[in-house]
This record gives C-alpha cells, sequence and structure tokens, in this order.
C-alpha cells in the first residue's frame, strides 16, 4: 500500500479503477467460458424505455460494458501516463480508449452474431428440390404419397401429390410447389 501512496493523485486514481475492474473483468470471463454466467449484456441493468430493445443483440448500458470501459480507460491512463505529460489531453485520450473498448466488444458480439446460423426446416425450402417417391403418389391428386428431399443436407419424409401419372416408389420428382403448409405438388423429372 505503501507504493500507492507515493503515486501521483492521477496515476493512482487510475490504478485503484484498474484493479477492481480488471477483478471483476476476469470473474465474468471464467463464468461466460464455464457457462455460469446468465447475463450476457442482451438486457439493460437499469428500467427505462429503451423503444425496441429486444431486437438488438446487446444494450449500451450494462454492467459488462461499464467493466470494459474501464478497462480500457484506466489500462490506456496507465499505459500512456509517462507518455502524455499533459493531465487533461491523457484523461481525454484514455476516455477515448475505453470508449474503443466498448466499440470492439460491440464489433466482436456483433461478429459472433452473424456466425449464427437458423437450420430450422421450412416446407418453402423443399420447393424446386429434387427426391424420390418414397410411398406411391396416386394419380392427378386422388390421394396422397411421401417423398424423400434433402434439404440443407437433410432428407425430410413429406407429404406430397401430383397433377400427373401415378408415380410408384423410386421414382424421381422435382417439387413444384406447396399445396398447403404439409403438402407438395410434385412431378416427375
Amino acid at each position: 500500500m505503501e507504493y500507492f501512496n507515493q503515486l501521483e493523485p492521477l496515476l493512482r486514481m487510475f490504478w485503484f479503477v484498474a484493479i477492481p475492474a480488471s477483478i471483476i473483468f476476469v470473474i465474468q470471463t471464467v463464468m461466460t467460458f464455464l457457462g455460469t454466467d446468465a447475463h450476457d449484456g442482451a438486457a439493460p441493468d437499469f428500467d427505462g424505455d429503451l423503444g425496441d430493445a429486444h431486437d438488438t443483440p446487446f444494450q449500451l448500458f450494462s454492467f459488462r460494458n461499464l467493466i470494459n470501459f474501464l478497462i480500457g480507460f484506466s489500462w490506456g491512463g496507465i499505459s500512456l501516463y509517462k507518455i502524455i505529460p499533459n493531465t487533461v489531453l491523457l484523461v481525454l485520450v484514455s476516455l477515448l480508449v475505453g470508449f474503443l473498448f466498448v466499440a470492439l466488444f460491440f464489433f466482436i458480439i456483433r461478429q459472433m452474431m452473424r456466425l449464427a446460423e437458423d437450420n430450422s426446416f421450412r416446407l418453402k425450402d423443399a420447393v424446386g428440390k429434387s427426391g424420390d417417391v418414397y410411398i406411391r403418389i396416386p394419380a392427378r391428386k386422388t390421394g396422397k404419397g411421401k417423398v424423400q428431399v434433402s434439404v440443407n443436407g437433410a432428407v425430410h419424409e413429406l407429404d406430397a401429390v401430383t397433377q400427373g401419372d401415378e408415380l410408384p416408389s423410386g421414382s424421381l420428382i422435382r417439387v413444384v410447389s406447396l399445396v398447403d403448409e404439409e403438402l407438395l405438388l410434385v412431378e416427375k423429372l
């Protein structure tokens, strides 16, 4: 503690912000990697009207972003203390570094959100695909059969009808359109 008392007041302030912010940052990081961090910055840490806050993947006013800002601000100030002799300029540059840390966090989160992929199957995705008849399809929509169609790398067994002649099992088909939410219209290839 003697070392901190000998420091100039501004440098001491940077250290007193950097140490707790760094400890909290390490705890948050460990909790995130262990999967025990229930709060991911997707919701604000206060009550207030933020409009369509649920449409954004992260919020500006969260505890995580405060810690990110304080990390950038304090360590930027400590790192640049001997390089920038002007106190006002040092504080301004440190504030800028803090904001850059928050911006970097936003950029990283946005890039990770782009990696998310929706692989849920929708019947309309089968239109235009080819496949084969699994259970024979009666002629001219007099009954339905089943087809196997590969969509997004997964084979789906789907109900189908045809406007043409009967399609026996094993026939190659192409999906023409949707009849309704659960039924495909197919034609022979």
